[in-house]
């Protein structure tokens, strides 16, 4: 065993050394299904942009991911089809001029998105889009005014008493709501006959939970000093500085796709010409997220440059590579350049602490995250005591990830507090994880795995007390933990058992050995793990019923950790990564992350390298 388990890390790290770019960062693909695709297609056609050979290349890339029945599907075990990607495939594909509705393919799509209920029945965030548009009217009365934008964070119900990710949805929406604007073009298709009972209020189901707050929002209003007229046209402006100040260097809105999409229209809904310079600039900054997958053109949601770049970095390190590598030493020069130094909105909520994050994407310099703080922190830690530039930015960023601790005693990923209940049952696909930013098992998790290791704290320690004691506290009844941005439970129950460990929790305790049960549970007959993205929407642990090597290397890192000696359990995982080492199936390809539950899920390319690469590491370096 201990010949193979070092063949395979060999395998594994030179894989990894080669894909790595000269600048010392790792920009494998955050692949997303088709929805940023379409989203671009549409977006060009509305700005009259013809770019064809761009739109070209999406337009295979879509096509290529059809189903025979028609539809689309967010990942591989999801019934039918989803009928929002559905309709957003057929949308785009007609305003591309590359399909018409006679096609054979497209009336099979037509066909599906009829028989689910057609337009009306698509997620909220899809009738945005479709309304923007033209295809869609616009709801008669908006329940949350632009005038939110003037309540003072002091108040019950606030703009900052939502995630940054629904702050960037929201805000633009603030703006093309209160004008109803849309905008068609010559060139509109016309999706009228996928309109079923035209005549009800198609909007009534979606917008009635908002009004339960919108009552608290206008009573605000009323007290705020000035001339109605004259308060709106502040809140329109207010509104459209937030967005301005927070373009990034490339042009995007925050350097998410979904949102400088929405700016674009806010803007022009405001005034700005299809041509305005900052609208050309997110359009070019919108192109620069593409990547080539499988020969195909992809739009990526964002880029997970820092993400890649630390996790891979670390596991090399993990691996055996000397940190005096040029591999290594490369990516933490690249890590050192990227860690913030501007104020953004997390300081509303975290007013004493100083920048000293990191960012998730490449291009990120304002939007930093407990996850990829602690990821880019396990990367640098090799120089901090050979090097004082990087004792500084260790320093600092350890200063700013305690600062991020909720006052429930979790870790969230990018700001404090930010978990009102009210605003959790608001109809939005995905709910309070839209909405909300809650501590969560796996940056609890992650966060005391970083801190036990690499810092040397344990349970002592107050502050990790107050983790911990989240952790057994949210812990399920089955005994493993829900993950937020992994898939799903077994991601969750990794980080958290790992992260218990590195504190000093001694290992039989019931918590413990319950989730370690757990994980025994629900091993395949073939020794490894797999889970499906439903286990996201049903919030319960639901197998896919095949395995996956992502899964199985986390199952298998948080055995390696809570087990003293090689269980039966740990040596049949182990076999399933060493026999599956040159796998390439759908179960590859299939999503490990969630973006937003029930909405977009994640496929990093990255997963399939540097978490087998862990627990393959993990193993050897305590078991061989």
């Amino acid at each position: 065993m201990k010949l193979l388990v070092e063949a395979e890390i060999n395998r594994l790290v030179d894989i990894l050394k080669r894909e790595q770019k000269l600048d010392g960062s790792w920009t494998y693909p955050f692949e997303t299904g088709i929805s940023t695709d379409c989203y671009m297609i549409i977006l060009l056609r509305s700005l009259e942009i013809n770019d064809e050979d761009f739109i070209n290349s999406l337009v295979r890339r879509i096509l290529s991911k059809q189903g025979e029945n028609g539809a689309w599907k967010l990942y591989d075990d999801e019934g039918e089809g989803n009928l929002a990607v559905t309709v957003e495939a057929y949308y785009a594909l007609l305003y591309s001029g590359r399909r018409t509705k006679n096609d054979s393919d497209m009336r099979l799509a037509r066909q599906f998105i009829l028989k689910h209920g057609g337009l009306k029945k698509v997620n909220m965030l899809t009738k945005i889009m479709l309304a923007l548009t033209g295809q869609y009217q616009w709801p008669k009365h908006i329940p949350i005014p632009v005038e939110i934008m003037l309540l003072p964070p002091a108040f019950p119900v606030n703009i900052f008493d939502l995630s940054v990710y629904a702050r960037a949805i929201f805000i633009p929406l603030l703006i093309t709501t209160d004008k109803k604007f849309h905008l068609k073009t010559n060139r509109s298709p016309d999706l009228t006959d996928l309109i079923i009972h035209r005549g009800d209020d198609e909007w009534e189901k979606e917008l009635g939970d908002f009004r339960s707050i919108s009552s608290s929002i206008h009573h605000g209003i009323k007290s705020l000093i000035g001339y109605p007229h004259h308060l709106h046209q502040i809140a329109l402006n207010r509104a459209e500085q937030y967005m301005l100040q927070r373009i990034e260097s490339d042009g995007t809105f925050y350097s998410y796709f979904s949102s400088t999409f929405l700016m674009v229209f806010a803007l022009l809904a405001r005034g700005y010409s299809k041509q305005h310079p900052i609208i050309l600039k997110a359009i070019q900054g919108l192109k620069s997220f593409q990547t080539k997958i499988d020969n195909h053109i992809h739009v990526q949601y964002t880029t997970a440059t820092i993400w890649n770049t630390a996790l891979i970095s670390y596991s090399l390190q993990e691996a055996g590579v000397s940190s005096s590598a040029k591999a290594i030493q490369n990516a933490q020069i690249y890590l050192l350049t990227r860690q913030h130094n501007l104020y953004s909105d997390w300081a509303v909520h975290n007013q004493t602490a100083l920048p000293g994050g990191w960012g998730f994407a490449n291009i990120n310099t304002i939007h930093p995250d407990v996850d990829d703080t602690t990821a880019a922190l396990r990367a640098i830690q090799s120089l901090v005591l050979k090097n004082p530039v990087y004792r500084q930015a260790w320093n600092a960023g350890i200063q700013w990830l305690i600062s991020m601790q909720n006052d429930d005693g979790g870790w969230a990923a990018f700001e404090r507090n930010i978990d009102k209940p009210l605003l959790a049952w608001l109809p939005v696909e995905g709910g309070g994880s839209m909405l909300l930013d809650p501590s969560t098992a796996d940056l609890t998790g992650r966060t005391l795995e970083f801190l036990g290791n690499f810092t040397h704290a344990d349970y002592n320690h107050p502050l990790i007390k107050r983790g911990v004691n989240w952790l057994f506290q949210n812990q399920e009844k089955d005994g493993s933990w829900y993950g937020r941005w992994g898939i799903c439970y077994i991601y969750g129950t990794w980080a958290a058992i790992t992260g218990l460990i590195a504190v000093n929790i001694n290992k039989d305790r019931t918590s413990i050995q319950k989730a370690i049960k757990w994980l025994y549970s629900i091993q395949n007959k073939d020794g490894g793990w797999g889970e499906s993205c439903q286990s996201d929407i049903n919030k319960k642990y639901v197998p896919l019923n095949e395995s996956t090597r992502t899964h199985t290397a986390w199952a298998l890192d948080t055995l390696i950790a809570a087990e003293n000696k090689v269980t039966p359990e740990i040596k049949r995982g182990m076999t399933y990564l060493l026999e599956t080492s040159g796998k390439s199936d759908w179960t590859t390809t299939y999503p490990k992350g969630q973006g937003l539950p029930g909405g977009f899920y994640i496929h990093y390319h990255s997963y399939e390298y540097l978490f087998s690469l862990l627990a393959l590491s993990h193993y050897k370096g305590k078991f061989c």
